[in-house]
């Protein structure tokens, strides 16, 4: 039995991977997923909009000023935002490039992981007027949050062939669905139930936001 091959065109590439092997790429969905729902889609903006609001208000004034520049309080979250958005723009290419023509895709799939972990981690000591450096460690997060998926996204066509990456590729988003909803679900309740257990509001959000880098960095290296 043969396949018939248009001809000019290279024959589909055919690549078997283990369940397991697949299951580990899917895995870093399931790890990097809680830093987009727990930080980025429901704790970080509220909160760093709320220190910086004080911080303002101590200062005299309803305003940030940063850099010569008044900032609305509600407005860091945004500004942090589309500043780590302009600097993967600048170097995703660049990281592509090697992730395409380098060996090095794994090591820096850890190491941009590893940082962006790190960093969420250390959201734990943003409080009081430190919302400079919240600031700060979610832009570095988001960067290489950005920067660990396209290396991880690099994989995909090692351990799928042609014809079922879509299939795997599906399966890594539900994992990642799965992941960042299931540590986003636990957050909510630790944060409605803050009262009864005898913390803040602030610690209960900073518990939250540190456990997305603590689930990011542990799953990421499961």
């Amino acid at each position: 039995m043969h396949e018939e091959i248009i001809a000019g065109a290279p024959p589909a590439r055919r690549v078997t991977a283990s369940k397991k092997v697949i299951n580990g790429w899917a895995m870093y969905d399931w790890a990097n997923s809680a830093f987009s729902t727990t930080v980025i889609a429901v704790f970080l903006g509220p909160y760093l909009a709320s220190l910086a609001a004080d911080a303002a208000a101590a200062a005299g004034s309803t305003t940030l000023n940063i850099l010569g520049w008044a900032v609305q309080p509600e407005s860091v979250f945004v500004y942090a935002t589309s500043l780590s958005v302009v600097l993967q723009v600048f170097f995703l290419p660049i990281l592509g490039a090697i992730a395409d023509y380098s060996h090095l895709r794994k090591r820096m799939l850890q190491f941009f992981a590893t940082i962006g972990a790190v960093a969420t981690m250390a959201l734990w000591f943003v409080q009081g007027d430190l919302w400079w450096l919240g600031t700060i460690l979610y832009v570095i997060a988001n960067l290489t949050f950005g920067a660990s998926i396209v290396f991880y996204n690099s994989f995909l066509p090692d351990i799928a062939s042609n014809d079922q990456q879509d299939r795997v590729s599906s399966y890594g988003w539900a994992m990642g669905y799965l992941g960042g909803g299931l540590l986003l679900l636990l957050n909510l309740i630790l944060y409605q139930f803050r009262d009864a257990i005898g913390l803040s509001g602030t610690t209960a959000v900073r518990i939250n936001l540190a456990s997305a880098g603590v689930w990011w960095f542990g799953f990421s290296f499961l």
